[in-house]
């Protein structure tokens, strides 16, 4: 499976919280998995440490990424040119990138986010308060 990773399962997934779930803990570490990291996570985290909404060092984040085996997802002006064809539902800039990268490079996506799920309801699948899309 290719599966996009939410900016904040990433970071649970760095910080080895707690509140990130057994399913995601058990996706992420299989060997058969391939788990993208958008540059837009890593631009929403730098955003909420300059506006002082998380703690969180980017650089060292990045560092991690290819020690967890994570790749990295460029955004083009494809993604952006697809932010013109999602619904209005959700509003959250960074969500709705993830969104036009998933739909672009045929990915799912692991989010706890459910305001997420309104963009494309018809392909969730559901499974402990978490979905793919």
């Amino acid at each position: 499976m290719k599966l996009l990773l939410d900016t904040h399962i990433l970071l649970w997934w760095l910080n080895d919280d707690e509140k990130l779930p057994e399913k995601a803990h058990q996706l992420i570490s299989h060997a058969d998995n391939v788990i993208y990291v958008s540059h837009i996570s890593l631009w929403e985290i730098q955003i909420k440490v300059m506006t002082g909404k998380l703690h969180a060092d980017l650089k060292a984040i990045i560092e991690q990424l290819p020690v967890n085996d994570f790749l990295e997802l460029p955004s083009d002006v494809n993604h952006f040119i697809a932010l013109s064809q999602l619904p209005s539902y959700h509003q959250d800039p960074f969500d709705r990138m993830l969104i036009a990268h998933r739909q672009l490079a045929n990915l799912c996506i692991y989010s706890l986010m459910i305001k997420m799920s309104r963009f494309m309801a018809s392909q969730l699948s559901w499974f402990r308060g978490a979905f793919y899309l």
